[in-house]
């Protein structure tokens, strides 16, 4: 059964995001993470004569949606349906050298989370899937049912960060032996088999950790993020800031390095009087410590408890 439900997506950090991004009336912005369009309604409420908003998708179901919330702004506005590892080729086919402010918000969306045939959730009994671009063909089920038991463990170690990672990827090889994993209710079931009766009573939902990383590792999010930040850097006009709002530990590691490199570049040995290695520094991390959301944002919506806005500016 096929549910449709509204593309909701609460924009997490909201107001610290567009403070940060410092947006100029007559500025070009790029929404890399369009989603429902919340971000992007309150950049482009901003703009003035000459300013423009570029937003880009994977999600088609995030495209349209956004379309429609941003309607009231076409005239400012132009959406593309791709990952925002392809910016500077979008950009390019706009001719558009340069933007004053990129933003990418990592979270999946709660649309994508409540819809039943994306089968991103455990709470509900579906088909595995998990794709963001559905063009793609590497789906959640390909890899549960195709990838090595090592592999599987890697992924759900690293990605999701579970103890019991081995286990679970020793039941999931045990139970594809009888037939192949079709539904997230399944995985569920399996996941739930693989950890002590015990343990199952405290720390959420025994699935959370396992769905998370065949998630990430399905749609190459961090490798997408890891392989992204030079170029987005290169799209950035002088003084144009790079807002980047991530969910998971490493997501927040990769970006927080990057930006750290990226002001202090030099390699040479500590004891050089002077730098010969010619790194010169992008410009400056503008948030020495993350941007947390408040009290009342995590009470009103408890997805953005591990949200981290992290900013850099270009020189």
């Amino acid at each position: 059964m096929v549910i449709r439900m509204e593309f909701k997506h609460s924009s997490v950090l909201l107001n610290e995001t567009i403070d940060k991004l410092k947006i100029k009336s007559d500025g070009i912005y790029l929404d890399g993470t369009l989603g429902g369009g919340g971000h992007s309604y309150e950049i482009a409420g901003r703009l003035g004569n000459g300013g423009r908003l570029i937003g880009i998708d994977q999600d088609g179901a995030a495209i349209e949606a956004a379309g429609e919330r941003l309607s009231r702004y076409a005239d400012k506005v132009t959406i593309v349906r791709e990952n925002y590892s392809n910016t500077k080729m979008v950009l390019k086919g706009l001719g558009i050298e340069g933007v004053d402010g990129i933003l990418l918000d990592l979270g999946v969306s709660s649309y994508q989370l409540d819809t039943l045939e994306r089968g991103f959730s455990y709470k509900y009994d579906t088909a595995l899937d998990m794709r963001m671009d559905t063009r793609q063909e590497l789906s959640a089920r390909d890899i549960v049912n195709s990838y090595t038991e090592g592999e599987l463990f890697g992924i759900i170690r690293d990605y999701g960060e579970d103890k019991f990672a081995k286990n679970i990827a020793k039941h999931i090889v045990r139970a594809r032996q009888e037939k192949p994993i079709e539904t997230t209710g399944e995985l569920n079931e399996i996941i739930r088999a693989a950890i002590p009766a015990k343990m199952r009573q405290t720390g959420g939902h025994p699935s959370k950790r396992t769905f998370q990383a065949i998630r990430i590792a399905c749609n190459r999010e961090l490798d997408v993020l890891k392989d992204s930040l030079e170029e987005l850097a290169d799209c950035l006009n002088p003084g144009g800031r790079l807002c980047i709002i991530t969910f998971h530990s490493l997501e927040d590691r990769i970006v927080k390095t990057t930006f750290r490199a990226w002001e202090n570049p030099c390699i040479c040995p500590p004891d050089f009087p002077v730098c010969v290695c010619g790194r010169k520094p992008k410009g400056k991390v503008v948030t020495r410590k993350p941007v947390l959301p408040g009290e009342a944002e995590v009470a009103s919506n408890k997805r953005s408890k591990s949200a981290k806005l992290r900013v850099f500016e270009k020189d």
